[in-house]
């Protein structure tokens, strides 16, 4: 039995102090703990923020996100030697990084199902204002400043053909900024993608791609940034861009995602509780967040057909 375990981790180290870093207090009021029958371990506060590009890297906060991902990798490996399943609550996007730091330091190969709007693809050059949030899928893939690519000597934190993108839809504005295009070997299924098949079957694909060919010691990452939603039910983010997953839809990806014995936790950004007069959209993601993590909840308990696998925090 793997008890859901919520991590805080508030960074904008890799963005702005807009409002996101209130993410995990706006959720937690409105019920997400008390709802899943979580434990809440710990909340691990960043540094500093400096707003000061650094000229060495063109990234804001590079030594502050090497610090913090460090600490976060403790606070996610905490939960994982204890055989649970980590719920971390950001932040900005950057905080991937240290989530699958804390899965480099066990000796596993992770997998990451990427669950964005954006591809977050950017190198420092075309990236306007430094922001890592914009980068970290290619820092853990190991393109960008080796400060921040080789964490700890261990990068790449994924291998690109262990990635799945999925649900982004922001192929036009990517290429007009300049970004560099996402390897050969990284699978991706933009939103015209998932709306071809249908949300369960490419989240099947996903899942099945992620878990092939690896046996009893499949260990995937889940990463979900909030702006893979329809901008029109989810405004409250900071980077806005029309269209996007319906709520129905990305329940059944994280369902589908979290209910397989090859997930071993997720992170939740880039709500901005501060673009949510009301709490109302707060209120909807955390029953969306409730009723998708009910999956492994289902599996720990005994509720779904699947074979278990060991836990992450055995290594592989």
């Amino acid at each position: 039995m793997r008890e859901l375990a919520i991590i805080e981790a508030p960074s904008v180290l890799g963005l702005r102090p807009t409002g996101v870093q209130e993410l995990p207090t706006a959720l937690l009021d409105a019920g997400l703990s008390a709802g899943l029958d979580a434990v809440r371990v710990g909340r691990a506060e960043p540094p500093a923020y400096d707003a000061t590009r650094d000229a060495d890297t063109g990234v804001l906060n590079p030594h502050g996100i090497v610090d913090y991902s460090a600490r976060l990798a403790d606070a996610v490996g905490d939960v994982l030697d204890a055989g649970g399943f980590p719920v971390v609550l950001g932040g900005d996007c950057s905080i991937l990084l240290g989530n699958l730091l804390a899965l480099r330091r066990r000796g596993q190969r992770p997998r990451l199902l990427f669950l964005d709007g954006h591809t977050d693809f950017y190198q420092p050059s075309a990236e306007p204002y430094g922001e890592a949030a914009s980068m970290d899928l290619a820092l853990a893939t190991r393109r960008g400043p080796r400060l921040l690519t080789d964490l700890e000597g261990r990068g790449p934190l994924v291998r690109d053909e262990d990635v799945v993108a999925f649900g982004f839809r922001d192929a036009d504005e990517s290429e007009q900024a300049g970004m560099q295009p996402l390897p050969p070997g990284l699978h991706a299924i933009d939103l015209d993608g998932v709306r071809a098949s249908g949300a369960a079957t490419a989240a099947r694909r996903a899942v099945d791609r992620l878990t092939a060919g690896t046996g009893s010691g499949a260990a995937f990452w889940v990463h979900l940034d909030v702006d893979v939603l329809d901008d029109a039910i989810m405004p409250a983010v900071d980077y806005r861009l029309p269209g996007g997953l319906s709520w129905e839809e990305l329940e059944t990806v994280l369902r589908t995602a979290l209910g397989d014995p090859g997930a071993v936790g997720l992170d939740v950004t880039i709500f901005n509780p501060r673009l949510d007069a009301d709490g109302t959209i707060a209120v909807r993601l955390t029953e969306c967040l409730r009723r998708g993590l009910s999956a492994p909840a289902d599996r720990r308990f005994g509720k779904r057909d699947a074979p278990t696998r060991p836990s992450a925090s055995r290594g592989s």
